[in-house]
């Protein structure tokens, strides 16, 4: 049996965003392979010359056929390899200001992926507990080894498996959510954001139970709430809201279709005190639809709805769906009005985003002045050499 490495061989001129770091290689930048391939195949990629340029894990299943992770060609990804990424990463979040220090009702994402050099890989702490999330199929061979150094490393008291929605189609990743090693939380667990108390659910909800990318943002969006009526749309359990509120909002209606979320963010405000808001079970276009028929408006709206483009060929459809949802707002804001407006789409670039901002601008007749661009919070960095990791915008406009 040969022990020669699989390897993948680049088209020509196809090797320039791998070796600036790029991790995504797609079936179209492959010319052909040698050796066996097939999904968790550790392989060389190489140029048409074969000369070595990355490490990478494989998955002939999907448009992503390679995963790199290594440049070094005597590094393998191996335990070693994993284990110093791992360490790099919580290294990172320690460093941070207010980030991360391990104590209880504290949360923080430790792993982003490619950001960290670990592609297909979130790793979130919540309040002593993790929840880790796979999006490769290829990766996804590792995850005992990578459940066994995250216990080594952390200690935690639970680890715990979230599935993303639509992976199985994406990577051909069949796996169920599910406790890995610990225990597991007697019911929803309690932590702490901009002095703020929320609950939250290790084995429910979306992504991996609450968006922490968004912290730093609902903090400064408080900071424009002041003295106004404010509403915000696809409030989950209230993180936008319960800062509004707690900001010095007139008052905060918060608006989500789905009924467990909507019960979590009342929970949420009655664990803090906060009466001046309310929660609404709603579509969010018909919601916004039926308060422009009521002649409602805000001085501030926040639109952080759901990903809208899974994959590129929805990116139409999702900057009309922008487009529509922004358009509405435009139209309950008061002249003056703040829009918070965001976009969690990866496949929307921070340019199509201004640009459909132009269009609702030019369609409502009402001039709108982005006062800031902001991103996620810094625990969810941002890869020089992969664009695609800076997936959330978050514009605060002012709206003539």
């Amino acid at each position: 049996m040969s022990t020669n490495p699989a390897r993948i061989i680049l088209k020509d001129k196809r090797d320039a965003p791998f070796r600036r770091g790029h991790p995504w290689v797609f079936s179209g930048a492959i010319e052909k392979t040698e050796g066996e391939i097939t999904p968790g195949t550790e392989a060389a990629v190489v140029d048409r010359r074969g000369d070595f340029i990355a490490w990478g894990l494989c998955n002939p299943n999907s448009q992503i056929t390679v995963r790199l992770y290594s440049w070094n060609s005597k590094e393998k990804i191996d335990e070693r390899f994993l284990r110093e990424r791992l360490s790099n990463a919580v290294a990172l979040r320690k460093s941070l200001p207010a980030v991360f220090t391990g104590r209880e009702s504290e949360a923080a994402r430790l792993v982003f992926s490619e950001s960290d050099g670990i592609s297909g890989l979130i790793v979130d702490y919540y309040a002593g507990y993790l929840a880790l999330q796979l999006t490769s199929l290829a990766l996804s061979f590792k995850l005992d080894l990578i459940t066994k150094l995250l216990q080594e490393l952390l200690k935690p008291k639970g680890i715990y498996l979230r599935t993303e929605k639509g992976i199985r189609e994406l990577e051909g990743l069949e796996i169920s959510d599910k406790l890995l090693s610990g225990g597991r939380p007697e019911g929803p667990i309690v932590i702490r954001e901009n002095e703020i108390a929320f609950e939250m659910n290790l084995t429910e909800g979306h992504k991996t139970g609450f968006y922490l990318d968004q912290r730093d943002n609902r903090k400064r969006a408080a900071e424009f709430a002041r003295g106004r009526r404010a509403l915000d749309v696809c409030c989950y359990t209230g993180g936008f809201t319960l800062n509004l509120a707690k900001g010095g909002a007139e008052s905060v209606t918060g608006i989500d279709s789905s009924a467990v979320a909507v019960e979590a963010a009342v929970r949420n405000a009655q664990r803090n005190k906060i009466t001046n808001v309310e929660f609404v079970k709603g579509d969010a276009f018909a919601s916004m639809e039926k308060l422009l028929e009521e002649k409602n408006q805000y001085g501030l709206i926040v639109l952080d709805p759901p990903r809208f483009a899974q994959k590129s060929k929805g990116l139409s459809q999702a900057l009309k769906g922008y487009a529509g949802l922004n358009g509405l707002a435009a139209r309950l804001l008061t002249p003056g009005g703040i829009l918070v407006t965001c976009s969690c789409s990866g496949r929307v670039t921070r340019e199509e985003f201004r640009g459909m901002l132009s269009e609702v601008s030019q369609s409502a007749g009402r001039r709108i002045e982005i006062l800031e661009e902001r991103g996620a919070a810094p625990d969810h960095p941002v890869s020089a050499a992969c664009p695609e990791s800076d997936y959330l915008k978050c514009f605060i406009c002012y709206v003539e």
